[in-house]
């Protein structure tokens, strides 16, 4: 295993995905910065600011692929900085005096953080792409299990009828709101920094600001109203978002995953034949791409404290807040791109077994059907009253184990107030699911 899983070649693909790592590598990332510093130049050039040529030579040698990454992280070691050295290898590779004119008056963390913007936004692309994927997925098993009764659950035991399509339409809502987090938090995140050595762009004069105008534009990323280097809040609420949506993620996994038990059996994740749950019990058909993506959630999640721990720094900026980004913005990115790819395999390949769904609807004998029940009396003898007589005949049957509504025939205050059919008709667990439809077809747009 590597030093990270993301780098394991074993274990990459669980942890994130290729198009993420080719995002966050430093292939990409050197890019990125090139690409700031050649925008950066072609500005100034229009401006009259730097020659014409020189930034023609730097656009033109503004390449990954024609820098030295192996002088590069030499010259890291020495220096102890990450933008010197990039600034030495363009110098090398510009005919001329080029490269004298790249940087003019922007400083390190201008290069870095717009850059890092520039890898956030690709990397956002693929997870919102994929999340509006499942959440769309999820708005169609719930219209297709719409009415598919099922026991509702709370505190873990069994409570109320429901239908699966309910269950999974209160997910596709919650999906739908993680959305529009992602959707809102982008206006505030895809925003470009040039500010210079303290926010206040001094070794460009009166032109800073419309340098830091037209690259922006030339970027195509918003104008930030004052320098972002020591508000580090946009970073922190994308990671909270992303924290969020996991976690919503990792529910709906842990939920397959509790759905899939032995003792329960409505629910599996996808198999094929080949995917093994046990190297010592090969019976097991274990629900491991659930729990992954459960154990991705959590990984996210335990990083959002630290996201907003990053917001606190000193002065006009320092690296102590912000070098600890970038060990976490990339992994959190890689680990959600997973997250959500793994969930989409799960909800699109899942098996629904109808079946058990009905033997468990039925494992309380009558049970489940206490407050319809009483709701029924209640209308008749008052609710409280009804309640006692509910709760006394209930607790007996739990007790001795015998079906509900054989304790309940026994009991002259029900008889008063019941025929024996009325009784069968409202222990029907087919006939008390509430609005679980109608609240279906509000989430999918069927109303």
């Amino acid at each position: 295993m590597g030093t990270h899983v993301i780098d394991s070649l074993l274990f990459q693909d669980q942890f994130s995905t290729k198009r993420m790592r080719e995002i966050f590598s430093d292939e990409n990332m050197v890019q990125k910065w090139l690409d700031v510093e050649a925008a950066l130049a072609e500005v100034q050039a229009e401006m009259g600011i730097i020659p014409e040529k020189a930034a023609k030579e730097i656009s033109r040698k503004a390449r990954a692929d024609l820098m030295d990454f192996v002088e590069m992280k030499r010259q890291v070691d020495i220096t102890g900085h990450p933008i010197v050295p990039l600034l030495r290898c363009l110098k090398n590779a510009c005919e001329g005096n080029a490269a004298e004119y790249a940087h003019w008056g922007a400083t390190t963390q201008d290069i870095m953080d717009t850059g890092m913007i520039l890898q956030v936004r690709e990397a956002y692309g693929e997870i919102l792409q994929k999340t509006k994927a499942l959440q769309a997925k999820l708005c169609d098993m719930a219209k297709k299990h719409r009415d598919l009764v099922m026991a509702g659950r709370t505190h873990g035991q069994h409570a109320l009828p429901i239908t699966l399509g309910y269950k999974i339409a209160v997910w596709a809502a919650e999906l739908l709101r993680d959305i529009e987090r992602l959707e809102q938090c982008s206006r505030r995140l895809f925003m470009g920094q040039f500010s210079g050595a303290v926010g206040t762009i001094a070794s460009l004069g009166s032109e800073g600001l419309e340098v830091q105008k037209r690259l922006m534009d030339r970027l195509r990323l918003a104008m930030p109203p004052i320098s972002w280097h020591s508000s580090r809040d946009t970073i922190a609420e994308f990671i909270c978002v992303l924290g969020i949506l996991t976690s919503t993620l990792g529910k709906m996994a842990n939920e397959v995953a509790t759905l899939q038990k032995t003792e329960c059996g409505e629910l599996e994740e996808p198999f094929a034949m080949g995917k093994v749950g046990s190297s010592t019990m090969p019976h097991k058909r274990n629900p491991m791409y659930s729990e992954g993506v459960v154990s991705l959630s959590k990984n996210i999640r335990s990083t959002v404290p630290l996201a907003i721990e990053c917001m606190v720094g000193e002065h006009e900026r320092d690296m102590r807040p912000w070098q600890a980004e970038w060990e976490f913005i990339g992994r959190v990115c890689c680990m959600t791109d997973a997250a959500v790819k793994e969930s989409l395999h799960i909800f699109t390949d899942l098996t629904v077994r109808p079946e058990h769904i009905e033997e468990n609807l039925h494992k309380l004998h009558g049970l489940m059907l206490s407050e319809a029940i009483m709701m029924d009396m209640g209308k008749r003898i008052g609710r409280q009253e009804a309640h006692e007589i509910v709760y006394e005949a209930a607790m007996e049957a739990f007790e001795k184990g015998i079906p509900f509504k054989e304790v309940l025939l026994r009991d002259e205050r029900v008889l008063r107030n019941f025929e024996i059919a009325e009784i069968d008709s409202i222990l029907d667990p087919h006939k008390y699911t509430g609005l679980a439809g109608e609240f279906v077809d509000l989430v999918t747009g069927e109303r």
